[in-house]
């Protein structure tokens, strides 16, 4: 047993001796981007006056602009204040914000008069927070030439989200 005892203790000492091999290192960049998210406030509902609208074949559009401008065919004749629907996006800067709107339509009892909305589909954040950035929803009824008369009233859904 003292034959081995020898070699055994030269190589323990030759693993003590041995320089260990360099280990490789490099750095990576790490980064996170903190966003806050996107709020709506309403800020005014819409509006398209009141509507008279003579016996005529088929369907007509009356248009409500972004802008708030009402335009009416002939065969209908538009009065009253109007106003688009206006709503305050706030979210986080330099961020893009996909808008959508829907709705079912304005209803009386079981009649309907379709609605489009038009809404700008994106935006991009030019601040984070208040003041945010308002939007106008316009947007067109299709009232058909015999509908029966009374109030027609509806909601819009508006959805806000970042891309």
């Amino acid at each position: 047993m003292i034959r081995f005892a020898a070699p055994l203790t030269a190589l323990a000492a030759t693993l003590l001796l041995a320089s260990p091999a360099e280990a490789a290192q490099i750095t990576a960049a790490t980064s996170a981007k903190i966003i806050k998210p996107v709020a709506l406030a309403k800020l005014q509902d819409m509006d398209f006056g009141t509507l008279l609208v003579t016996n005529y074949a088929g369907t007509r559009n009356v248009v409500m602009s972004r802008a708030g401008g009402l335009t009416c065919p002939a065969e209908i004749t538009c009065s009253g204040a109007t106003k688009q629907a206006r709503f305050n996006v706030q979210g986080t800067n330099n961020t893009v914000v996909l808008i959508s709107v829907t709705s079912a339509g304005l209803v009386n009892g079981s009649n309907t008069i379709p609605f489009a909305a038009d809404v700008l589909g994106s935006l991009t954040m030019t601040n984070s927070g208040a003041p945010g950035t308002d939007v106008d929803v316009g947007g067109t009824l299709t009232v058909d030439g015999s509908m029966p008369g009374g109030v027609y009233s509806g909601t819009l859904t508006i959805t806000a989200d970042y891309q």
